[in-house]
């Protein structure tokens, strides 16, 4: 499996564009993610040492470095969620009796379902960086910063997407509906962070 962050832009979209299981949409989500987050960092970057920022400094040092970190967690998540959809997709070809199957299945299923659920969480943390970092960061990178949330929003959505379709893995009916609750909440969260930020850097 391919390690998303060190492959080519050209290279990953080769791969997502091929005729193969993953990466799918879990890793594009992943990747829009990071994207985000890449992105939001350098807002910060041209906001750090600026004097008429001065009283903001501890904040943007902070979200640069969690935004590193959010980048990070998403390129592996990326490679996770490949991974994980790949390994489904392979014991869902073998019979239901079969020993390999009926081995890998429980564990295979929990990491279809928990790396894009782990990659929802991340890219909700993005957008809350970005909206901490909305009038308080340099102004003349407000469409930067206003376009690092829509593209958080949106991988956080396609991450729900993939925690959605693979809740049919999920055996318990509690788990399946508490999964679905949370998904359901944190997208609607996601909306209106977007929204506010959206707000904030049209009104800068």
């Amino acid at each position: 499996m391919a390690q998303f962050a060190t492959q080519s832009v050209g290279g990953f979209l080769d791969l997502l564009a091929a005729k193969c299981p993953a990466p799918g949409g879990g890793a594009a989500a992943c990747m829009a993610g990071a994207t985000a987050a890449a992105l939001a960092h350098m807002v910060v970057a041209y906001s750090i040492g600026k004097k008429n920022l001065a009283e903001h400094q501890p904040l943007l040092e902070s979200a640069a470095a969690a935004l590193l970190r959010a980048r990070a967690m998403l390129l592996q998540l990326a490679d996770e969620d490949a991974a994980a959809y790949a390994l489904v997709n392979e014991l869902q070809k073998l019979p239901e009796t079969d020993a390999r199957r009926r081995a890998e299945w429980g564990g295979a299923a929990a990491a279809a379902v928990a790396a894009p659920r782990a990659a929802m969480a991340v890219c909700m943390e993005v957008l809350r960086m970005s909206e901490s970092l909305a009038g308080k960061s340099n102004a003349y990178l407000r469409s930067d910063l206003a376009i690092a949330a829509v593209l958080a929003e949106a991988a956080a959505r396609s991450a729900w997407w993939n925690v959605r379709i693979n809740l049919s893995l999920v055996a318990d009916e509690g788990e399946r509906s508490r999964l679905r609750a949370e998904g359901e909440r944190a997208c609607g969260e996601a909306a209106g962070v977007r929204e506010r930020v959206e707000g904030q850097c049209a009104a800068s």
